[in-house]
């Protein structure tokens, strides 16, 4: 096995004095480092929207969205997955993210446990995987024997599979359904996979999450109107998006929020409309959470 051939294993020759550098001069060279992601990712758009369109697929088909890694990889799978319920009020179980070593992984380092495809495929055992889910798997290399059994695995149940990884024609690729191949090049530390290449599949996943919850109804105009308000600042913030959608005062918005029992978007079709609550209730659920759907059946547009 010779890790050297992946770029991201490579020595960056634009840092290699970065350890005789001043504070400001590491910084700098880091950032310019970091301008360079966006760019990485833009060639595979493509590809994550395709992976949205799965994960929509398996919503409506009351599927779950699973991220596998392992290392930072895998903690920032688990991030998305952990933010994406409260801020688009799904169930807990529709993204689940998953790393090498359990959830002890996120605070201490498991890296033995990465060089097992049997610890890969086990860990999605547990979930009973179905033909419903989407897999997605995470490693900066794209060769992770735990994230490659993991997925050879979801594949043989018949899930939809998808990697994203930081590394051209990556070892998995062929595996998936879908790879994400992101070339960040080398790291400013060589080999630090946390640095550019982790930043590139956090910039991805929020793509992806964010793209997939548009998609499933979850937003209106820009608005996230289907937040969970949990407490005072995200109810505050929930009234104001109110005021946003509608042209409403605070005092009116704040009004609307109670009477629809806290749900932004009953309260947006209300004051719009002036329907009846139930009846807007009813609307939301037969157009699957679509504000802009139910405000065209009232002939409001």
């Amino acid at each position: 096995m010779n890790l050297g051939k992946l770029n991201t294993e490579k020595v960056n020759p634009k840092t290699i004095g970065i350890d005789v550098c001043s504070s400001l001069e590491i910084a700098s060279l880091m950032n310019k480092e970091d301008e360079t992601v966006a760019n990485a990712i833009r060639p595979q758009l493509p590809q994550i929207s395709k992976l949205v369109d799965a994960a929509y697929t398996s919503i409506q088909r009351n599927g779950r969205i699973f991220y596998i890694g392992t290392g930072s990889s895998g903690r920032l799978g688990v991030l998305d997955a952990s933010e994406v319920p409260p801020t688009f009020n799904l169930k807990p179980d529709q993204f689940i993210g998953i790393i090498a070593g359990g959830d002890e992984a996120l605070r201490t380092s498991k890296p033995t446990v990465e060089d097992s495809e049997s610890e890969g495929i086990a860990a999605l055992k547990a979930y009973s995987i179905t033909s419903n889910d989407l897999v997605i798997g995470l490693t900066a290399s794209g060769r992770t024997p735990f994230v490659k059994g993991a997925l050879q695995y979801a594949a043989s149940q018949q899930a939809f599979t998808g990697l994203i990884c930081c590394n051209k024609k990556a070892e998995i690729s062929p595996f998936v359904d879908v790879p994400v191949e992101i070339d960040t090049g080398p790291e400013v530390i060589a080999g630090s996979t946390r640095l550019k290449a982790g930043t590139a599949q956090k910039m991805a996943l929020n793509i992806f999450s964010t793209a997939t919850m548009i998609k499933a109804g979850k937003v209106y105009k820009n608005l996230m109107v289907d937040l969970v308000a949990s407490n005072e600042k995200l109810k505050d913030r929930a009234i104001r998006i109110i005021v946003e959608a509608t042209g409403a005062t605070y005092e009116e918005a704040a009004e609307s929020f109670r009477i629809s029992q806290e749900q932004v978007k009953t309260a947006i079709v209300y004051l719009l409309t002036g329907a009846p609550i139930e009846e807007i209730s009813e609307k939301l659920e037969e157009h699957q959470g679509r504000v802009r759907d139910v405000l065209g059946g009232f002939g409001f547009m």
